[in-house]
């Protein structure tokens, strides 16, 4: 009954932002109610399962005084592949999922094609890129659509936005809507478990463990999230920026089997520091595993240095934690920056 009376709360002060909500198909595990929670107080958005503490004195006791393990001399290996993207604007082709690098995928699916958190500029406000944009951003066809998990710098870029097209919807958490339209674009905004209509596709926004804060706008002042992209045919999921935490069961029960899991294992070091907004590569494999979807496409490592670990050592951690559980490696599709892969076709999981 307290399960129930905690997702009627929620249902009753969910906010209007142009979706509808996804009422849940049954009752909810008490173990996941935190996640239907109210989650705005006053102008401020927060996790209410859990909050970030601590986040001012760790990053002073991670830039002052912590000492890293980590060789970063080391030039990090990370393979890139030619491709100018034209398949994008080409009809009946096979579904593909292309890296553009960090947290960006251009996903094709039939006549559609959908991009998430695309960054295609040489920084992310002050780190460069270590590698160009997989594809060319001219490649992208202008019905396009995007999906934006959070305002951080990795994730929205102006530039990037100013440059795609302008016939493009994007499908952005709350308080993000204003920032998009003002660039002269189209902007549909949504809360955790709000849906969105674009042509054949459900595109529902999921509750993330992160943050949010961009120069002009407050920390917490809009909200961050993951999305599930659902055509009728295939499901797709993209993390954005997430630490481990209980929603990807809860995403596993009423969505599952998930196609296609989309989810960051880099920008995990120090532990201290970003254990509670970032996942480390065994943590995203539990993720994984929560889901229960059928393909892993890591990402958010190899772009963009934002933290102590190497930037080519996510993938390698990953492969051996996918050892030590005994998870095939064939649904662990590790692709280079610019990597194309049809994911219903057989693929070796190492790196090319």
């Amino acid at each position: 009954m307290q399960v129930l009376l905690l997702v009627s709360l929620f249902l009753t002060v969910a906010f209007s932002a142009g979706g509808k909500s996804v009422s849940p198909s049954n009752e909810v595990p008490p173990e996941a109610a935190s996640l239907y929670l109210v989650h705005r107080r006053g102008g401020e958005f927060f996790n209410p399962w859990g909050e970030m503490e601590g986040k001012a004195w760790d990053f002073i006791r991670w830039k002052v005084f912590d000492w890293s393990p980590y060789e970063k001399w080391r030039k990090p290996e990370l393979p890139v592949v030619e491709n100018d993207g034209s398949y994008l604007s080409l009809p009946d082709q096979p579904p593909s999922i292309t890296w553009i690098g960090h947290a960006s995928f251009a996903v094709q699916d039939g006549a559609d094609v959908f991009l998430t958190d695309p960054h295609f500029s040489k920084r992310a406000l002050l780190p460069a890129r270590w590698n160009p944009p997989g594809i060319p951003l001219e490649s992208v066809p202008g019905d396009a659509f995007a999906v934006i998990s959070h305002n951080h710098y990795d994730h929205l870029d102006a530039e990037t936005v100013d440059r795609l097209p302008a016939s493009m919807t994007w499908f952005v958490p709350l308080g993000l809507g204003e920032w998009i339209r003002e660039r002269g674009r189209k902007a549909v905004e949504l809360d955790w478990w709000e849906s969105a209509q674009q042509g054949a596709w459900t595109i529902t926004c999921l509750p993330s463990q992160h943050w949010s804060s961009r120069i002009g706008q407050a920390p917490n002042t809009t909200l961050w999230c993951a999305f599930l992209m659902d055509n009728g045919k295939r499901r797709y999921f993209h993390a954005g920026d997430t630490g481990y935490f209980h929603g990807f069961r809860e995403y596993g029960r009423r969505f599952g089997p998930i196609d296609v899991a989309m989810l960051p294992i880099g920008a995990y070091a120090p532990r201290f520091m970003m254990r509670y907004q970032h996942m480390d590569p065994e943590e995203a494999l539990e993720a994984y595993l929560d889901l229960d979807a059928q393909l892993f496409y890591p990402m958010h490592y190899g772009t963009f240095d934002l933290t102590d670990e190497p930037l080519d050592l996510p993938p390698k951690e990953l492969m051996q934690a996918v050892e030590r559980r005994g998870v095939d490696p064939g649904q662990i599709r590790l692709l280079p920056v610019g990597g194309r892969d049809f994911p219903w076709k057989d693929f070796s999981g190492q790196l090319q």
